[in-house]
């Protein structure tokens, strides 16, 4: 399952995709051009004049025919905003209920034209914002974290497939049309589903502030509530249903005091679960993830939820996710399989920048070029105590122009515009692989543990995982790694 805690969570594109959206076809165009049966096609037309255009597109799709001019088909409505619930979002902010009063009035028999015509574009206009929502996300990010980079824009709806999805009466494939159709988001509903479950049925058990880390062999009541506390979320062989039963199926039932294998092998689960460290051993901060209610658990999911709306749209089949909070990697791949890595990230004072791009080319034996802020906060003091030092670490001066530059002619209490570049090597912080995309803020991923930048530690296998371009192999990347020259792959 997806991970619950908060993310900023970032997506990398293995490949960008442009798509044709769908046009106004013939079939379409005849099916416009329908009469339509209520009677109030130019009411319809005269308020679609001061409408969004989003809303004019909708019907000009339809020629103007209208869609809510029966008490089924506004059921369907209510019931699909209603169930957006799953999705994390607030059914109530579309007002269902109100909603469907008012198409009692504009539905009844004698009702007037005009009547008809604005309750149809208020549901229409309700839907639109809903499915918007779901698309891409209610908040704007940037309200948020101005330092969020979305420059790709999510593609429109696709309003001929809705038009003949509630033609059909299926305002549920509607919304699904709109919905992320990826793996993590579909891991973020089943988890709110199960969270929401777990909610209704009490929630779990809180644990003792124990002084000293609970570990394997403990014995007491702390391990009791351990045992609760990981049974409640699903880990059901840890309890005893009926222990009077253990002697007729030939099994023993758990003591419920004792740390034993079972309570070991689930805490790593859930340690694994929530990104911590694997060791079975419930110290500070295993217990406060432990700790946590579930109805924080369920905002955390929801966060995520329309975080992964931001982001998650208009991919194509093979995609990157960089987690930056959870230091974790995936790659997934056409067939349904994901890769996975755990990274290295920037630390708080020098963070990690949440962003979308495009993969374009891969980096082998790379040179470094020292950034400013690494060159200013890191390096510069150090060649100023040591002169020396850039021989060291194989440091190059260059010029703004790129001229190679004689380190004693700099005066490096005031260096200028000078860079620094390190050969490609073993002691390169880029290590022998990098993997890059654009952005403004001078990020990429490479296979060396290092300050700042994403860092994957599998970075090697990344073009057997990537299957770059279809030519790449672990075998083909092993024989090219050890030359000492850089080499571009697009």
């Amino acid at each position: 399952m997806f991970a619950t805690e908060v993310r900023y969570t970032r997506f990398h594109r293995g490949a960008w995709i442009l798509g044709a959206w769908l046009a106004l076809s013939g079939p379409a165009m005849a099916q416009s051009e329908a009469t339509e049966p209520s009677g109030i096609g130019p009411e319809v037309s005269e308020l679609l004049s001061e409408s969004s255009s989003r809303l004019r597109n909708l019907y000009a799709v339809r020629g103007d025919r209208p869609i809510w001019q029966d008490a089924d088909s506004v059921d369907a409505l209510v019931e699909a905003l209603k169930g957006l619930d799953a999705d994390g979002l607030v059914p109530s902010d579309y007002r269902p209920d109100d909603l469907q009063a008012a198409s009692r009035a504009a539905l009844m028999e004698g009702a007037d034209a005009g009547t008809r015509a604005r309750f149809e574009l208020r549901a229409s206009r309700t839907l639109l914002t809903a499915l918007t929502h779901l698309q891409r996300g209610k908040v704007d990010p940037q309200r948020i974290n101005d330092e969020w980079d979305l420059s790709i824009e999510p593609p429109s709806l696709d309003l001929a497939a809705i038009s003949r999805a509630l033609d059909d009466g299926d305002v549920s494939a509607a919304i699904d049309l709109a919905r992320p159709p990826y793996e993590p988001y579909e891991q973020l509903r089943e988890g709110l589903a199960h969270y929401r479950e777990i909610k209704r049925q009490g929630g779990w058990p809180a644990l003792m502030n124990v002084e000293d880390p609970l570990r394997p062999g403990d014995t007491g009541t702390e391990v009791t509530a351990l045992r609760e506390r990981l049974a409640a979320i699903g880990n059901d062989q840890l309890v005893a249903a009926d222990e009077g039963y253990y002697p007729t199926i030939e099994l023993q039932a758990p003591e419920p005091r004792v740390y034993d294998e079972a309570l070991v092998e689930a805490v790593r689960r859930f340690q694994r679960h929530h990104l911590l460290a694997d060791d079975g051993v419930v110290g500070p901060r295993t217990l406060k993830a432990l700790n946590m209610s579930v109805e924080r658990r369920i905002d955390q999911i929801r966060a995520n939820m329309e975080r992964a709306r931001w982001l998650l749209h208009g991919l194509p089949e093979s995609f990157v996710l960089v987690d930056i909070a959870g230091y974790d990697l995936r790659y997934f791949r056409p067939n349904g399989d994901t890769w996975r890595a755990r990274i290295v990230v920037g630390q708080p004072y020098r963070r990690t920048p949440s962003l979308r791009s495009e993969i374009t080319h891969l980096t082998i034996n790379p040179t470094w070029t020292v950034p400013p802020t690494i060159m200013r906060e890191d390096v510069l003091p150090k060649v100023r105590r040591d002169p020396g030092y850039l021989a060291t670490k194989n440091l190059s001066v260059l010029s703004p122009s790129g001229k190679q530059l004689d380190p004693a002619s700099v005066d490096w209490s005031n260096p200028g515009g000078v860079m620094l570049r390190q050969q490609a090597g073993p002691n390169n912080p880029l290590g022998q692989l990098v993997v890059r995309f654009p952005n403004d803020h001078l990020v990429y991923l490479h296979d060396t543990p290092s300050r700042g930048c994403s860092v994957a530690h599998s970075g090697r296998s990344v073009p057997a995982a990537f299957a770059w371009r279809g030519c790449w192999s672990w075998l083909s990347c092993c024989s090219t790694i050890p030359a000492p020259r850089p080499m571009s792959v697009a």
